[in-house]
């Protein structure tokens, strides 16, 4: 073994050491939403805001769980039409009729954006001018709620005084392609936002998962309002770190229940998920993009290549650093394998997982610099 081949290794056991040790426990697959059991005294009012492009297809899957809320309190739903030209609107409002709910509900289809809005955020906003309540429940289309979800966010929040609640929700897992990546993806986003550090209030750390956000009213308009993030293409993250820093509370944490009902059959649904978002989250720095690369290199990267060079060579010394470094990985990996169900051997498929990262961080950049970045569903948001 050479001496940079020694370094390397060394270099890679110490990262993951202090990455383990002192980065928030982002490994553990947690923490969870929990039931909400008595609750509060008061329920207050709810409004969720459900932003739609092109969800035709999805909506008759997760609206009517929506609509049929076991939540004790006032809540009303409002799906805002972003720009639809598959009939979201029309769906919407027929699945209303036919769930007979009693929950108030009501679909928007606002005018032009203002310049300088996404059109998530737009349409956030016009869901927010339409109803006055203490809390807004922020939650994507794809998203299929339990009937207690609501009522478990709710509980959270005025339990431990929180101005903004997100449950991360737990992503579909089926196909090969999402078996391979999945889990990688929320392992990535713990190992960016720690939900430990993003739920003290004195660390400065935010995150927030889009999927299912409950922000309170109060702390919506102290931070200034959505106007403040309307550029925002990471908008969830983006909001929570606003809410912090206008000193409210925040959590985050994972769910089993509340669920993506998105499917990713095949390799390019994953994707153009993370290509959408990847360079933004490195500020569109072309230095943090060659930074990220050397780092997910070394990290996920040298322990299989150090293995599979001692098996090559015949190298007993080179095959069993990188065994016990590919080990050490995989180990801190499995709590979040074993949280989607899979066998813990698939931890080991984390490297290359890792490698399809890189690729598609690197493809995030391109659609960036060619005026293509943010693309969803026709429309691209984030460009140079």
């Amino acid at each position: 073994m050479s001496g940079t081949e020694g370094f390397l290794t060394v270099a890679a056991a110490l990262a993951w050491l202090v990455l383990a040790l002192g980065r928030g426990r982002f490994w553990m697959a947690g923490p969870v939403l929990r039931s909400a059991g008595n609750g509060p005294s008061r329920w207050p009012a709810v409004c969720a805001v459900v932003p739609a492009r092109n969800e035709a297809d999805i909506l008759p899957s997760t609206l009517p769980a929506l609509l049929r809320q076991d939540y004790p309190g006032d809540l009303r739903v409002v799906l805002v039409d972003d720009e639809s030209d598959d009939g979201t609107a029309g769906i919407a409002e027929g699945i209303s009729s036919s769930v007979k709910s009693g929950r108030p509900f009501r679909v928007l289809r606002p005018g032009t954006r203002e310049p300088g809005w996404t059109g998530k955020l737009w349409a956030l906003e016009q869901g927010l001018r339409s109803y006055s309540a203490e809390y807004f429940l922020f939650t994507d289309a794809d998203i299929l709620h339990p009937p207690s979800s609501v009522r478990d966010l709710v509980a959270l929040s005025e339990e431990r005084g929180l101005d903004l609640a997100s449950a991360m929700a737990r992503l579909r897992c089926a196909s090969f392609w999402e078996r391979l990546l999945i889990p990688a993806f929320v392992f990535f986003f713990k190992k960016l936002y720690p939900f430990d550090w993003a739920n003290d209030p004195r660390s400065r750390a935010a995150a927030a998962a889009g999927g299912a956000v409950l922000a309170r009213m109060s702390a919506l308009e102290k931070m200034g309002g959505l106007r403040t993030i309307r550029s925002e293409i990471i908008d969830d993250c983006a909001l929570a770190k606003a809410v912090k820093r206008s000193g409210g509370n925040i959590w985050i944490g994972l769910s089993r229940d509340v669920r993506s009902l998105r499917a990713y059959p095949a390799l390019g649904g994953v994707w153009n998920m993370v290509a959408r978002t990847a360079f933004a989250q490195l500020g569109h720095s072309s230095l943090a993009l060659a930074g990220t690369a050397a780092g997910m290199l070394l990290l996920y990267g040298w322990a299989p290549a150090l293995f599979f060079a001692g098996i090559a060579g015949g190298d007993p010394v080179r095959t069993a650093l990188g065994a016990g470094l590919w080990t050490a990985v995989s180990l801190l990996y499995s709590p979040m394998v074993r949280f989607y169900g899979l066998s813990p051997l698939r931890a080991l498929s984390l490297p290359f997982a890792a490698c399809l990262y890189c690729g598609m961080t690197f493809h995030s950049a391109w659609l960036y610099w060619t005026g293509s970045g943010g693309l969803w569903k026709g429309r691209a948001q984030d460009f140079s």
